[in-house]
């Protein structure tokens, strides 16, 4: 495969059955591996150091040899680099910088923050680099695999072969969505700000329940905090509900004072946080007026 080569339709639909490596056998690698093996690639090798990830790789891949980074660029033509973000760059300039990326490889990174610059380096020995970010927490289990159909994947890749990137994407069930490369930060950070501090707010909120004695938090939480995600995606900040947005200043100041004794600093001030930033949104989306905006956050900056 080369940049210099016409891309056919039969390949812009599907793509030719390629020899992949997985660079990476964390909870994102393997799946990613299972998934294109799936669809009918061969998984050339995998790169796994950590107990972990081994008995990660022998479980999802077990048909693929566990070999060494070189190793597996020489076996691929396509080879996924599954790694933290602070890695990939050292990780990539000393590859090339020793000799070991071919002309034609395929090189694909799945971190978030990064789009193709990051793997300049591959550019120069004729290597094709590809950005391809699932929109997706893994747990590392098979069942991540179905988890991959309709979820999003943002993509950044040189034109002449953002194709081959969609359809790698559309074979493990995924939707290809093209993020431009000056916009990979920002990406990252809504995908960071809305999937991890979801984990962090859930866990306060069961931790506040279980300190109270109440039992079933899971279920007290799930059902609402579902239904209002659904709402959320759906409707933006005309989903508000609760006292902040009816302007309920009493309610939050009792909420303030709850928290405080708690004793639990991180806690009071992700409420607060999010409160002040839901009570400026509430007000413009008219829910509350401008006085009552005033109330709040009188109340939540004291």
């Amino acid at each position: 495969m080369s940049v210099d080569e016409p891309l056919t339709t039969e390949a812009i639909g599907q793509p030719n059955r390629l020899g992949i490596g997985i660079i990476g056998a964390g909870r994102v690698g393997a799946v990613l591996g299972r998934a294109l093996q799936q669809a009918g690639h061969t998984v050339t090798g995998v790169h796994a150091v950590s107990e972990a990830s081994i008995a990660r790789a022998e479980a999802l891949l077990p048909e693929a040899p566990i070999l060494e980074i070189p190793d597996i660029l020489r076996r691929s033509e396509a080879v996924i680099f599954a790694v933290p973000d602070d890695v990939l760059e050292p990780l990539v300039s000393g590859l090339a910088a020793a000799g070991h990326i071919q002309t034609g490889h395929l090189l694909v990174h799945t971190s978030g923050r990064y789009g193709t610059a990051v793997m300049k380096p591959v550019r120069e020995h004729g290597a094709i680099p590809v950005a391809i970010h699932p929109a997706m927490t893994f747990t590392g289990l098979s069942l991540d695999v179905d988890r991959l159909q309709n979820t999003a994947f943002g993509i950044t890749a040189d034109p002449v072969v953002a194709p081959i990137a969609e359809a790698m994407v559309v074979e493990m069930g995924g939707i290809p969505v093209t993020i431009p490369e000056a916009a990979r930060p920002t990406y990252h950070a809504a995908m960071a700000h809305a999937s991890n501090h979801l984990v962090t707010l859930t866990a306060q909120a069961q931790a506040m329940l279980e300190a109270a004695g109440i039992d079933h938090a899971s279920k007290l939480l799930g059902n609402l905090m579902t239904a209002s995600l659904e709402n959320a995606l759906t409707n933006g900040d005309q989903a508000l509900t609760g006292p902040v947005s009816r302007g309920d200043t009493g309610t939050v100041a009792k909420h303030l004072e709850t928290l405080k004794a708690l004793d639990d600093p991180d806690l009071f001030e992700t409420y607060r946080g999010m409160a002040l930033a839901t009570a400026r949104r509430a007000a413009e989306a008219d829910f509350i007026n401008a006085a009552k905006l005033e109330e709040l956050l009188q109340i939540l900056e004291a």
